[in-house]
């Protein structure tokens, strides 16, 4: 990792977003403390993390492997970490719903309650930051969905860092976006923020709505290419006036998308100039 600069201020979900290699992890691991930058360094209030072991108290770690006893039962597991951590297994036990689960062993459990498990465990105490590495990484959606609103409620007054490779679960959860291509960050924004250039909404309709608005059938959906989320509230407005039945509408193009391919374009304008 390089050129690596960024302040974080506010309670909030942080998406660290960036495709599979390029340096999520590694930067999770030197914020916990677990590796030790080269240069520079990680401040917490002041303090540096790899000097202050009172600084690293602060933070908890969920990494892509759950790190849980595999023969211990779930509340077992939980009370071993708590007499080593602090915290509540109970109280963690009932914010993470596992309460049919704590007389499982945890090498009993699916991957979803697993990581329900790990999950918990991060939670056992008060940390004012949690760092989560992937927490949905092999999961079927809607495991992923029970996941991300578990970790959305517990957020409340919490700075909650969290690494996806997925640009949906980016704009499901997130309020800011730290994106990182390369080893580096290069841009920390509110997700709310990034507009598209191209904005798609596809709607379903019970007619042919090509007479009212411009718009193309493609597939399930009527489809049309808008400036903004405004225009595309008054094209709907305009349907609806029409008195035709609009069971669905939905962006199509993910805003984040953009970003990865910019990143793409850029790759070969690099290629291309390392080759001449």
């Amino acid at each position: 990792m390089h050129d690596i600069s960024f302040k974080l201020q506010e309670a909030s979900i942080y998406v660290v977003l960036g495709p599979n290699g390029a340096g999520k992890t590694t930067l999770f691991r030197t914020i916990a403390g677990i590796l030790e930058p080269f240069s520079g360094g990680i401040l917490f209030d002041g303090a540096n993390i790899t000097a202050s072991a009172q600084a690293r108290t602060r933070i908890n770690y969920l990494s892509q492997s759950n790190a849980m006893p595999e023969e211990m039962t779930v509340y077992d597991a939980l009370k071993f970490y708590s007499k080593i951590e602090g915290g509540n297994p109970d109280k963690s036990i009932d914010l993470l719903e596992l309460d049919g689960l704590k007389n499982k062993r945890f090498s009993d459990l699916s991957l979803g309650q697993k990581k329900r498990a790990a999950i918990a465990k991060v939670f056992l105490s008060e940390r004012d930051l949690y760092l989560l590495d992937e927490p949905t990484a092999n999961l079927d959606p809607a495991v992923s969905k029970e996941i991300r609103d578990i970790i959305v409620k517990l957020s409340k007054d919490k700075m909650i860092l969290y690494s996806s490779h997925n640009l949906y679960e980016a704009t499901d959860i997130g309020t800011y976006l730290i994106l990182i291509k390369n080893g580096s960050v290069t841009m920390l924004d509110r997700i709310s923020n990034i507009k598209p250039k191209n904005y798609r909404v596809g709607i379903r309709a019970s007619t042919d709505i090509t007479g009212i608005v411009e718009a193309k059938h493609q597939g399930d959906y009527y489809v049309l290419s808008v400036s903004s989320p405004e225009e595309a509230g008054l094209a709907l407005k305009k349907i609806v006036e029409k008195g035709v039945l609009v069971t669905e509408m939905r962006q199509l193009d993910n805003p984040l998308q953009e970003l990865f391919e910019t990143s793409g374009a850029e790759k070969a304008q690099e290629g291309s100039k390392n080759a001449t």
